[in-house]
């Protein structure tokens, strides 16, 4: 595939908490982002970053431990163009910009309780989820980034990669 002509110069992955889906998600984004594009994440209710989110990143070569979580509020409006929404069973954070929204509703591995390798399986699911999807945001594809919501996915959220 060639690369979008338009792709966005600066994308940011919208959660709550940013502490896991979102900040694996600007991990992965950030080791495959093309030069000049930036990559943020942010949340509306920041906690701090999982040390789960940190471990199965770094089970593939991605280093986050220098994340922190950022409350939306610090991120420059002006500097976004694409936002990606990773909340499936809550309200996702509102960001006031005008950039293009695509909403992959994932559920939150955070949520999952229970013993260390449950947990971790989760966190693993999750950010193989986010491999597979995150690379097209860097490729040209038709209608890749709309501001209407998406097609529900397999995994009962919005991909909003390639639906119209």
């Amino acid at each position: 595939m060639k690369e979008r002509e338009s792709r966005p110069r600066g994308i940011l992955f919208l959660c709550v908490a940013n502490s896991a889906r979102s900040q694996m998600a600007e991990g992965i984004a950030r080791s495959l982002a093309p030069p000049g594009v930036k990559v943020w994440s942010a949340g509306s209710r920041p906690t701090t970053v999982r040390p789960e989110a940190i471990a199965v990143l770094r089970e593939i070569g991605i280093d986050i431990t220098g994340h922190r979580s950022k409350d939306v509020g610090v991120i420059r409006v002006e500097e976004v163009d694409l936002v990606v929404t990773l909340c499936a069973e809550e309200v996702c954070p509102i960001f006031l910009g005008n950039a293009p929204r695509l909403h992959w509703g994932l559920p939150d591995p955070a949520a999952v309780e229970g013993p260390e390798e449950e947990r971790l399986a989760a966190f693993r699911q999750t950010r193989d989820e986010l491999r597979r999807r995150i690379p097209a945001l860097f490729m040209e594809t038709s209608d890749m980034v709309t501001n209407e919501e998406s097609e529900p996915d397999e995994m009962g959220g919005k991909n909003g990669i390639g639906e119209s």
